[in-house]
């Protein structure tokens, strides 16, 4: 198997992007404090084109070197906005009609196993800060609460990877 150059595989032009139809999902960070997992999460949430980024609270935002780093450009990509609260941002995108969860364990969350996104929702996912979560009104404010299932000794996955994997089962159901 010969690996494919950049070229080879046709990706879209940041115009493209713009212009393409888009995964109905809205990622929210709360208060995700390294620059380096947010430009993690922009640089996946190009990958599945993702609407929207909420940046939220202490959340860096762009331009900036670290978020760079690790987004290689999807900062230009996509779209992003910057709230003062995640709260706030949730508010705002309930109106707009958007079912939103958060990522978090919670007494009666839904494992993402079982969890599947129907078409013609839109929905939102929050993402808290890697310490402490999401915050608890921000959980309050929710529609519910989606968490990955884990086998180890660990109790949390790092934000960006946690990301990647929601964000994956929600273009694996709305759009492959």
């Amino acid at each position: 198997m010969k690996k494919l150059r950049t070229i080879e595989m046709q990706r879209l032009t940041i115009e493209e992007f713009r212009e393409a139809e888009k995964l109905p999902l809205v990622v929210v960070l709360d208060d995700v404090r390294s620059m380096y997992n947010v430009g993690s999460v922009f640089r996946t949430s190009d990958a599945f084109r993702v609407e929207k980024v909420c940046l939220c609270g202490i959340t860096c935002v762009p331009p900036a070197t670290e978020i760079h780093k690790t987004a290689l450009g999807a900062e230009d990509s996509v779209s992003w906005t910057h709230h003062p609260t995640a709260l706030e941002a949730v508010e705002e995108l309930k109106k707009q009609g958007y079912t939103v969860f958060s990522v978090e364990q919670v007494e009666h969350s839904t494992k993402l196993q079982i969890f599947t996104p129907q078409r013609g929702q839109k929905y939102a996912v929050v993402l808290g800060n890697e310490v402490k979560g999401v915050h608890q009104e921000v959980v309050d404010a929710s529609d519910g609460c989606l968490e990955i299932p884990q086998l180890g000794t660990k109790h949390s996955m790092n934000v960006s990877v946690t990301a990647g994997i929601v964000i994956y089962k929600f273009a694996e159901s709305l759009m492959f």
